[in-house]
């Protein structure tokens, strides 16, 4: 059995990354981690505590990752949960936070997730499909904006409070 679980939903691999990063840091802390795409999650129960991470598109949720917390909204509100979405690009993206998407705040707030983070995300005019997209692309949003020492403190952060509310 996996203690914690950290899921991913994403396009480009952008979102795995961070979800990787999460999972070498709680690692780190001595927890055992599996890490897993979103839409391979049949169920959350043989995890202890759960972490939940989406790119953002047009200021929503990938909607693997959205029936995640909907098909496991009953075993997510009995582990602890937290919850990351990436995706805001250009200059200041890393500081930036972005609110839940009204859908996931509902479900948010049903599984009494602990606050959102918000991290900066990746944008390559290469793997962009679609004009509007392209021509963001194409500005000064592309680029990596991800902040992978903001990333790693938050995950270790997550690792304390994993290790002081679960037994092990």
């Amino acid at each position: 059995m996996s203690l914690v679980l950290v899921a991913y939903a994403g396009r480009h691999g952008g979102t795995r990354q961070i979800a990787e990063v999460i999972a070498a840091e709680l690692g780190g802390t001595g927890l055992t981690v599996d890490v897993r795409d979103a839409a391979d999650v049949a169920g959350v129960e043989d995890y202890a505590a759960v972490v939940v991470g989406s790119a953002l598109y047009y200021h929503r949720w990938r909607p693997e990752a959205v029936r995640l917390l909907e098909r496991n909204a009953r075993a997510l509100a009995e582990r602890p949960v937290w919850l990351f979405h990436s995706g805001p690009c250009g200059p200041g993206a890393a500081g930036r936070q972005v609110s839940l998407p009204p859908n996931v705040a509902l479900l948010a707030a049903r599984i009494d997730a602990e606050r959102t983070a918000t991290f900066g995300g990746r944008l390559d005019p290469a793997t962009v499909r679609g004009l509007v997209p392209r021509l963001f692309a194409a500005g000064r949003r592309a680029g990596d904006f991800r902040d992978w020492d903001r990333i790693k403190a938050w995950a270790r952060d997550v690792g304390r409070r994993v290790r002081t509310r679960v037994s092990l």
